[in-house]
């Protein structure tokens, strides 16, 4: 493989024009293909074998007019009663709305102050177009704003109109920018990884658009995409610059410099990259349809980055010659300092006292994971929305005017090919006198007469952490047999459930995996599962501190919420999958460098501190660049990307300071040679990779198949 990419650097240095036509018409053939076949994004929400999908099924089936999406329009007058006159107008104009099935009576309050008005969609959400859709919902009622009235919106459709993006995606640019322009000082250097990220993010993204056409793919799937695609993409690009620079600071001419910096730190990008394909190719086990889309689409973007760090970077490094180096080093001739002596002096210091310093590390480490023990996790709703959005108001008029159950109903759904008709009433005697239940509706016969609707007012609010036990009741003492209860609340019921079923799975899919890469990448045991432990490590205090910024509410009000809310049940799951991917990437880098230095010099120490200290400046430009990025995405408006952002960002930040600095020289003083051994059995097994472009003589490779070194 390095001898591949050798061949393939030098070509694309030597030939630079032709793997850029190449690029850019890949680029333009994907763009136009999604422009023109491209597909729209769709959340799929299936949870096949709940309670929740059987009650969705059967409305689909025997009840379609109950069993699209819905949209509320609450109205409210700041004195007095709202007119029912202008509420019946408002009605009828409702109804003329495409695919609306039934616009529900309007429903007043008790003090009339607020009327609320359900509309009722023969489709489901996915097949409308939220913001269209709510803009024929603000025209239909434009009559009450007219009339002096507060007019807000809730429900299914509002809730899925997603704010304007490009503002996250300016800022981890703009940082990164300038972050390259500090660390190089060369504004070709700076510009290069940035150039060559977003081409790969183009055509990543554009093929996300494709790939729409075909399957469903969530509407929260490209921006994720976007968040991991960018980090990825910059530091990927980083790395094989920096290695390039060290070879025209050595002395090689330009072709031969891209060469080899493609050879080794474009096989560790090839590696690297594999492994947070694989991490994310563990969300297939969640089984969840909306999980596994954000899984590939975000692995298609990451592969197009790496695709475009090992062929369009060359190309472009082969055009700009020696401008990647500042001027005065041009000019006069400079050697490039690639090692830092204050890393390599900390690593030495950490290597000769490895337990107070592993000790230390360890417990600041679960410290920052010990509020993870007390994470509750849950579907974030409207009320995490900001007080400025019309779903938030809309929210809170209808707990203020019904209660906070009103927010949250439960849809019972009845099979009356299962339960005779006339057990309706005794159904709806028992709902009604279940604890937790609040008022129970007339029950809705279907016009075939084999379906019937119950519809449920909860006491409790869909965040409130009794709604789960409520559902519970419901369903062990209240309903027949063919009677299924769905709607928000339980939907969310069964997705935190069927969620945390299957983490374990996933987790150990990820972590398996990514040792067999690490163990073929690397041919050591102990090396890969070090990196394992250390990165549930990371990923446990980045639980935790999610746990208190949005939990606790320590820093809710600096990120744009109203109040602290739970961790979204999305996230332990996904970010498990990106997390230990992206965390993989300094894994491989570090491991890399030393693991050279050993095969060269059989220092176990040494090597330790030489590799920290080489690796140094780039892994921490690059970790900076990712947080930066991380941190970008914590602006946006969804509450999911929200958490992904700042998740990801103290991960990055911890593996590239605690652990990349502290856990990794003590443990690996603390192994010494053993760091390096594999038994006789597998070595004969596994293939040799050589991650170093033949730099490292076959004699010294001889030294980690030593018996000595068992």
């Amino acid at each position: 493989m390095s001898r591949l990419l050798y061949r393939l650097g030098k070509a694309a240095a030597l030939r630079p024009w032709r793997f850029i036509a190449v690029w850019l018409v890949l680029i333009g053939v994907v763009a136009g293909l999604a422009g023109t076949v491209g597909g729209a994004l769709h959340d799929n929400y299936t949870l096949s074998g709940t309670g929740s999908q059987r009650a969705t099924d059967l409305l689909e089936e025997r009840f379609p007019a109950l069993s699209g999406a819905d949209a509320r329009v609450v109205v409210h007058a700041e004195s007095g009663k709202v007119d029912q006159a202008a509420l019946a107008t408002a009605s009828g104009e409702l109804r003329k709305l495409p695919h609306v099935s039934t616009v529900d009576p309007p429903q007043p309050s008790a003090d009339g102050a607020t009327a609320l008005m359900t509309v009722r969609y023969s489709v489901p959400v996915t097949e409308l177009e939220p913001k269209p859709t709510l803009d024929l919902l603000r025209g239909a009622t434009g009559n009450l704003d007219r009339a002096g009235y507060q007019v807000e919106f809730g429900g299914q459709v509002p809730e899925n109109v997603t704010a304007p993006g490009g503002v996250a995606e300016a800022i981890g640019i703009v940082a990164a920018l300038v972050i390259l322009l500090l660390a190089f000082g060369s504004v070709v250097a700076a510009g290069l990884p940035l150039v060559v990220a977003l081409a790969g993010l183009g055509a990543g993204v554009s093929g996300v658009t494709l790939l729409a056409a075909f399957t469903d793919v969530a509407t929260t799937a490209p921006t994720l995409a976007i968040m991991v695609g960018l980090g990825v993409g910059i530091d990927y690009a980083l790395f094989i610059l920096t290695r390039h620079r060290e070879g025209l600071a050595a002395g090689l001419d330009v072709p031969e410099a891209v060469a080899r910096a493609n050879a080794t730190a474009g096989l560790s990008v090839i590696f690297a990259g594999s492994t947070v394909l694989l991490a994310l190719c563990g969300l297939v086990l969640s089984r969840v349809p909306v999980f596994m889309t954000m899984g590939f689409t975000t692995g298609l973007v990451v592969a197009t980055t790496v695709l475009s760090a090992v062929t369009l970077l060359p190309a472009v490094l082969g055009l700009a010659g020696g401008r990647v180096l500042r001027r005065r080093d041009r000019a006069a001739g400079a050697t490039i300092k690639v090692e830092s002596p204050r890393v390599r002096r900390w690593a030495e210091h950490v290597g000769r006292h490895p337990w107070p310093w592993l000790l230390a590390a360890f417990t600041l480490m679960l410290a920052l994971a010990a509020p993870a023990l007390g994470m509750r996790t849950w579907p974030s709703d409207a009320s995490s929305e900001p007080t400025s959005n019309t779903v938030r108001q809309a929210y809170d008029l209808v707990e203020e005017g019904y209660g906070a159950g009103a927010n949250g109903p439960l849809v019972v759904a009845v099979d009356l090919t299962k339960t005779d008709r006339s057990a309706l009433p005794g159904i709806g005697e028992r709902l009604a006198a279940t604890q937790g239940v609040t008022s129970v509706a007339p029950p809705q016969v279907s016009p075939g007469g084999d379906a019937a609707v119950i519809m449920v007012t909860p006491a409790y609010g869909p965040q409130d952490e009794r709604v789960t036990g409520l559902v519970d009741r419901v369903r062990a003492d209240a309903l027949p047999p063919g009677a299924e209860v769905t709607g928000l609340t339980a939907v969310y019921t069964d997705l935190s459930r069927v969620l945390s079923d299957r983490l374990w799975p996933v987790i150990g899919a990820v972590v398996a995996t990514s040792f067999i890469m690490l163990m073929i990448m690397f041919r050591s045991l102990l090396a890969p599962l070090k990196a394992a432990v250390m990165n549930l490590l990371s990923i446990s205090a980045a639980y935790g501190v999610l746990t208190a910024v949005f939990q606790w509410g320590w820093g809710a009000s600096l990120l744009g919420l109203p109040h602290s809310v739970p961790v979204s049940s999305f996230i332990v799951l996904l970010m498990f999958a990106v997390l230990f991917g992206v965390s993989m990437d300094y894994e491989v880098f570090l491991l890399s460098r030393i693991r050279e230095e050993w095969q060269l010099h059989g220092d176990a120490r040494g090597s330790v501190a030489t590799g920290l200290a080489a690796t140094g400046r780039v892994i921490t430009s690059a970790a900076l660049i990712m947080v930066a990025v991380f941190l970008g995405f914590a602006a946006d408006p969804g509450l999911v990307i929200k958490q992904m952002g700042v998740g990801l960002a103290v991960a990055v930040a911890l593996d590239a300071t605690i652990v990349r600095l502290v856990l990794v020289p003590a443990t690996m003083s603390l192994l010494g040679r053993a760091n390096w051994w594999l038994p006789r059995p597998l070595a004969r097994i596994l293939p040799d990779v050589d991650m170093h472009g033949g730099a490292v003589p076959a004699v010294a490779a001889e030294r980690e198949r030593e018996p000595s070194h068992a």
